[in-house]
């Protein structure tokens, strides 16, 4: 099976927050192989940015960040480039007032026939009732 994951999810394999135990769950099952992970590029910057914020709110310190950054890049996942995707994540965007950002994950979850797992309530909140909301999955719900 086939999962696109965004950064709101990928940190969760790590820091202990809302929802972790939830992300454990997927985690495992990526570890087991029953599930493959997709993501485009900008989950890396994304995820690099969160740590930032973590660290520079003294939430994480930085021995912490770099033992987090050493796991999250030893995951498998399978990276989509953003340049051949940004022509429709624009269109999706424009179409369900996403940010293109987001949208670059839907359209990863679009054409493999998948569902974005993420934490951003507020996402699937304004896929709800759209073609795209059978493509999206809330971390909480699962």
């Amino acid at each position: 099976m086939n999962a696109v994951i965004d950064a709101s999810v990928l940190i969760k394999f790590y820091v202990p927050e809302i929802f972790f135990d939830r992300a454990e769950e997927l985690f495992d099952k990526v570890e087991n192989g029953e599930i493959l992970l997709i993501a485009p590029d900008l989950i890396y910057p994304e995820t690099g940015n969160i740590l930032w914020k973590k660290h520079r709110s003294k939430e994480l310190i930085l021995s912490e960040v770099k033992e987090i950054l050493e796991g999250i890049l030893s995951i498998p996942i399978k990276i989509e480039p953003s340049k051949p995707l940004l022509q429709l994540a624009i269109e999706l965007g424009l179409a369900y007032k996403i940010t293109v950002y987001d949208a670059l994950y839907m359209a990863i979850a679009q054409i493999y026939g998948s569902k974005l797992i993420t934490a951003d309530k507020k996402l699937t909140g304004l896929l709800k009732n759209t073609p795209l909301e059978s493509h999206v999955a809330w971390l909480g719900n699962m």
